[in-house]
């Protein structure tokens, strides 16, 4: 009995794993590699707490269904949960501190998420979330800005070929608008978009009473548009429905800073994007690549999700989720460098001041030593081949005798080593 629980112990709750050894020194380069672009491009780091009161992610906001929330109670009876999403969270901590500030503020976060995941999905239910917010500029510069720094984060993570997909919310809102639709169709229609059924959405719209230039709209959702002319065709359709021109304006507008910052080639406009996040405004986007089903990057305009907190505030962000690119890397045979410097120096219990006192030095100097007490049942051989399991670049044994021989075979004096400074 004790031995089937020991055994249960050992294992992760669904939806969860432990990365370790190589995998997640890989992890740490690719998020410091992250970090760099980010602050190239004077964003400042932000920690929010992991946990959070239930009403931050309220229906409301629109972030994550109540069901896919891990919620409890602390002692005073409040209800708390595991943050699904660290927008929201960023916001109320920007509301809190910055109230009165009016400048744009530019602020990139890392942390893990936690969604309750149904086990049918294959998802992670927690995951590591790199992002960044620009709090306070409602132009289309700020648009471009963000998504010129998403291409260069994906660039700077290794990866070559890979899409960032754009949208625009008040698209959707304005077509169901000006078409006057029943709520039954709108979510009918909303369910064929959401899974990039266009022709299902073709097929509903074709019998319905309405102008001819919206039903053409309503055909354009699936469109890919990788150039202006594209975005001037659906802009012309759009005479007559200010809500939906003005999206599809402020998407040429877009495209054409995004062609000054050189990017265009990793961008694609997509009249019927939509997100599962209600609380996003404007421009949305999504990057997506081989070898992962899911996206690797989501962002979008939020400009209403601070007055919710109290502070006025237009903004757009976005969220890389590490675990995916990771995972997109990987598949792709892009190899993330791990720079490994660290020596192992292996010494008998004699030599313990001698050990102790030239790792100092060494460290004291920016290298990296591992020390290890000889364990008198194991052979030379045994550390070798720990040091290979766990990536030491050399090793370095120091014998009884009072001589150093490192794993490869070749043996100096201590004396002559410590006179030159290492051991």
């Amino acid at each position: 009995m004790r031995l089937t629980i020991l055994r249960s112990l050992l294992h992760t709750p669904e939806g969860v794993r432990d990365i370790y050894n190589q995998e997640c020194a890989r992890k740490m380069v690719l998020q410091e590699n992250l970090q760099n672009i980010l602050k190239q491009y004077g964003f400042h780091a932000i920690q929010t707490p992991t946990l959070e009161f239930f009403d931050i992610f309220s229906r409301e906001i629109g972030t994550t269904p109540s069901k896919d929330l891990y919620k409890f109670f602390d002692r005073e009876g409040n209800t708390l949960v595991l943050r699904p999403d660290i927008t929201p969270s960023v916001a109320r901590s920007v509301t809190k501190y910055f109230a009165r500030e009016e400048m744009p503020l530019r602020l990139w976060y890392q942390g893990n998420t936690f969604i309750n995941n149904s086990s049918l999905q294959g998802r992670l239910k927690e995951s590591t979330q790199l992002g960044a917010e620009l709090i306070g500029e409602p132009s289309v510069d700020g648009d471009a800005e963000v998504i010129a720094l998403v291409v260069e984060m994906l660039k700077a993570a290794g990866l070559k070929e890979f899409q960032i997909s754009i949208g625009h919310v008040d698209v959707w809102k304005g077509l169901v608008k000006a078409a006057g639709l029943d709520e039954e169709t709108v979510e009918e229609l909303s369910q064929l978009i959401a899974n990039k059924n266009f022709f299902g959405v073709e097929e509903l719209v074709e019998p319905l009473a309405m102008e001819e230039a919206l039903k053409e709209l309503f055909r354009k959702l699936g469109d890919i548009c990788d150039n202006g002319e594209e975005l001037s065709r659906a802009l012309e359709l759009a005479g007559r429905y200010p809500v939906i021109q003005g999206a599809i304006k402020r998407l040429m507008d877009l495209y054409e800073l995004l062609r000054y910052y050189g990017v265009e080639k990793y961008v694609s406009m997509e009249l019927g994007m939509s997100s599962g996040y209600r609380y996003y405004t404007g421009i949305i986007f999504a990057g997506y690549t081989f070898g992962s089903g899911e996206p690797i990057v989501k962002g979008g305009r939020y400009d209403d999700l601070l007055p919710y907190f109290g502070k006025n505030a237009p903004s757009i962000g976005f969220a890389v989720t590490v675990d995916q690119l990771m995972a997109a890397l990987t598949r792709q045979k892009i190899r993330i460098p791990v720079e490994n410097r660290c020596r192992l120096l292996v010494y008998h219990e004699s030599r313990r001041q001698d050990a102790i006192l030239n790792a100092k030095e060494l460290r004291l100097g920016g290298e990296e030593v591992a020390l290890v007490l000889w364990d008198k049942d194991k052979k030379e051989c045994d550390y070798e081949a720990y040091a290979r399991r766990f990536d030491y670049t050399e090793t370095i044994f120091l014998e009884e005798s009072g001589r150093a021989l490192n794993c490869a075979g070749a043996d100096s004096s201590l004396e002559e080593k410590e006179g030159g400074g290492n051991p």
